[in-house]
């Protein structure tokens, strides 16, 4: 075949719907519509070399309501077939057209036997993720590592409880260190939510006073003294006012960076400060995290 007729623009009507039973490491796929492609049973998927604009499926636009209840806006990214048809599946969705606000229906859509399960939708996005690595694709690399750990999260049969709680507190927390926003977005409200608890309960009433007590020999000589201080008062009235805050701000702001304020607390504020010593940075670890991830792409 002439060079040229290789070397040609590419036809966007172009779709690959499946490469299970393909050897993988002789597969390149550039500029592809991979919406309903099926990858499971393919063999060497981490060998794969998909280049250029390929589309994947992407998650359900707007925002959608879990159990009927809980509204939910999904995290933009790219995502495999095999991962809309389980999640159509779990969610119980009737065998109808899908469409851009919903999950893909499986063409077996119903039959749990012939629907791919979250261990086998991890592996796939495992191997494409190595794929991806290996190309240097730093964003379609952290697209399925996102959905690798989503696959993880929901597994029940190979992802232990305490692991799979783990897996919830880290996406909550911070999208799996993908999402800098919401680790950011928690970190603010563990600040905020530490200085109104200091303002509230954790700053003495008064800065406590040194007070210094002595004997004098009756006989004369050397007189000594012992210096004590106060213990820090609970607050009784005027807790939120502006220098309340000047000094809550302090302790919260010295949390984030593990280091103590040394400001008087009370009993209930040294726990206060302690807890948030051990939350903050760790948030603040996370928003780095992602944003670093964001930054490499």
């Amino acid at each position: 075949m002439p060079e040229e007729v290789l070397s040609s623009s590419h036809d966007p009507s172009v779709r690959v719907t499946s490469v299970q039973g393909v050897d993988a490491s002789f597969l390149v796929l550039t500029d592809t519509d991979l919406t309903h492609c099926l990858f499971t049973g393919a063999f060497h998927l981490d060998q794969i070399h998909i280049e250029g604009r390929n589309t994947f499926a992407p998650v359900p636009d707007g925002i959608q309501l879990r159990a009927h209840i809980w509204p939910v806006k999904w995290s933009k990214r790219r995502t495999i077939a095999e991962e809309h048809h389980w999640r159509a599946l779990a969610a119980g969705l009737p065998a109808q057209p899908s469409g851009a606000s919903r999950w893909q229906i499986s063409p077996h859509h119903g039959d749990p036997a012939r629907t791919p399960d979250p261990e086998d939708v991890s592996a796939v996005y495992r191997q494409l993720r190595k794929a991806f690595e290996d190309a240097k694709n730093e964003p379609g690399a952290a697209d399925f590592y996102y959905g690798e750990m989503e696959m993880r999260r929901h597994s029940r049969d190979s992802t232990p409880p305490g692991e799979r709680g783990l897996l919830h507190a880290y996406w909550f927390l911070s999208g799996y260190g993908l999402r800098a926003s919401r680790a950011a977005g928690w970190l603010i409200v563990a600040m905020v939510t530490t200085v109104l608890l200091l303002m509230g309960l954790g700053l003495p009433q008064n800065s406590p006073r040194q007070e210094a007590s002595g004997t004098v020999p009756a006989s004369g000589g050397r007189v000594s003294f012992t210096i004590d201080k106060e213990d820090p008062q609970n607050p009784t009235h005027d807790r939120f006012t502006g220098k309340r805050l000047e000094k809550a701000l302090n302790v919260t702001l010295n949390s984030v960076i593990f280091r103590s304020s040394g400001q008087d607390l009370t009993t209930a504020g040294t726990y206060i400060e302690m807890g948030s010593r051990l939350l903050e940075p760790v948030l603040l670890a996370l928003a780095v995290l992602a944003i670093r991830g964001r930054i490499k792409r």
